[in-house]
């Protein structure tokens, strides 16, 4: 009894399994209609594996015909094209070191009769800045003038002494005594006649009567005033700089290129650059000298460039950004609207032109952007385009802004 009760629970366990799994075709069980219910059941069990966006894209994006009309969508291919490359870089206005000059006084003394100068200011060469003034200055002229009276007195009895050598009635201790009397004149003379043309004062021209108490401070160069300090009354030192003059006569710019672009640079290649503080306006340059020192905290090498047509308002110092133009190489590009930027990552749409047909599918094609120029990009295609699909050039933002909408589906 105990066998035939286990083998009667075995037959119906083995009865219940083929009424439950084994279906013939015909047998009235729907079997597609299981499998996909099964199969439904199995995806809810393991949650959803794709987004909406890329069950959207396994679908594709399609626009109706109607739709690209109204868009007025365009096609076109990939171009090969010479596309002028650039370096980006930044640097500032600058001047080469004789464009700068440092006004001092040439002898210490007392400020006198400055005029209305301010930072800014325009000044030619030659213009009296002020005056200095110092009893010293005087002593200098007195002591020129005198010493020019005595030589004229000693070179009188030099010549008298000569000639009663000559006549066997002068000694010649008293010729060699008068010879060197004039010789220390003169070279006292000499030597305080400079000093009055470095303080500038004139020693041709001078006499008693014409004796000057100051000296002129004089702009050694053309230009504009940077810096000023000097005012009435304050004690000038020969060692203090008054005043700071720059000329923007000379004016260039100085770039910093990175190390990994300055094999790309040379003598020649143009520039342009904007100055932020200054507008949107594009100035133009060119590369003139590639420095020789690589400046190891920056990375940088200094790049000096010369300015060309319409210059700016000069501003020491004022940042600029520029552009370093390589020469010309052929590139593959597509017009510039054609490409979309979606946060990192860049496409172009393809497509099918059949005019036939009453609806349009769309495909993405990734790309890496490079230079744009004259409404051109140049582009790296990271994927193949599928045969006989042409790329959008015109309307692809429209395309993406309803794809991004969900409206672009597929009509069934």
């Amino acid at each position: 009894m105990k066998y035939i009760t286990i083998i009667g629970l075995f037959l119906a366990i083995f009865g219940f399994n083929s009424c439950g799994q084994n279906h013939s075709e015909g047998d009235g069980f729907n079997h597609e209609e299981s499998a996909a219910e099964h199969k439904h059941e199995d995806g809810e069990a393991h949650g959803s594996e794709t987004d909406e966006s890329a069950h959207h894209m396994e679908e594709g994006l399609y626009l109706t015909r109607e739709q690209t009309e109204a868009i007025s969508l365009e096609f076109g291919t990939l171009t090969s094209i010479k596309l002028n490359d650039f370096v980006k870089t930044t640097g500032t206005l600058g001047l080469p070191p004789h464009d700068y000059a440092s006004v001092s006084a040439k002898s210490n003394g007392i400020i006198k009769g400055t005029k209305k100068y301010v930072e800014g200011n325009y000044i030619k060469k030659g213009e009296i800045i002020a005056y200095v003034e110092n009893p010293e200055f005087i002593v200098k002229q007195q002591e020129y003038l005198e010493s020019k009276a005595q030589l004229k007195l000693k070179k009188f009895d030099l010549g008298r002494q000569r000639t009663l050598f000559d006549a066997n009635a002068g000694v010649s201790k008293n010729l060699q005594s008068a010879e060197a009397e004039v010789a220390i004149l003169e070279a006292k003379s000499v030597g305080l006649a400079k000093q009055l043309n470095y303080l500038g004062i004139s020693s041709d021209n001078l006499t008693p009567k014409t004796i000057s108490h100051q000296i002129a401070i004089i702009a050694p160069m053309s230009g504009y005033i940077s810096s000023i300090t000097l005012h009435n009354g304050m004690y000038a030192q020969s060692s203090v700089s008054l005043m700071e003059i720059v000329s923007s006569d000379h004016l260039h710019l100085e770039l910093d290129v990175f190390e990994k672009d300055i094999a790309s640079i040379k003598i020649g290649q143009k520039i342009s650059y904007t100055i932020p503080a200054l507008g949107a306006t594009i100035y133009e340059g060119e590369v003139n000298v590639i420095g020789k020192e690589f400046d190891t905290k920056s990375k940088t090498v200094r790049i000096h460039g010369h300015l060309d047509g319409t210059k700016p308002m000069f501003l020491k110092d004022l940042f600029i950004n520029a552009k370093i133009w390589l020469n010309d190489k052929t590139s593959i590009a597509v017009p510039e609207k054609a490409i979309i930027k979606d946060g990192e990552n860049a496409f172009v749409y393809v497509a099918k032109n059949e005019k036939d047909a009453k609806e349009m599918e769309f495909k993405i094609i990734r790309v890496i952007p490079g230079t744009t120029d004259n409404g051109f990009t140049a582009i790296k295609v990271l994927e193949e385009k599928p045969p006989g699909m042409q790329i959008v050039i015109q309307g692809a933002y429209y395309v993406y802004a309803q794809s991004k909408a969900g409206e672009l589906k597929h009509e069934h």
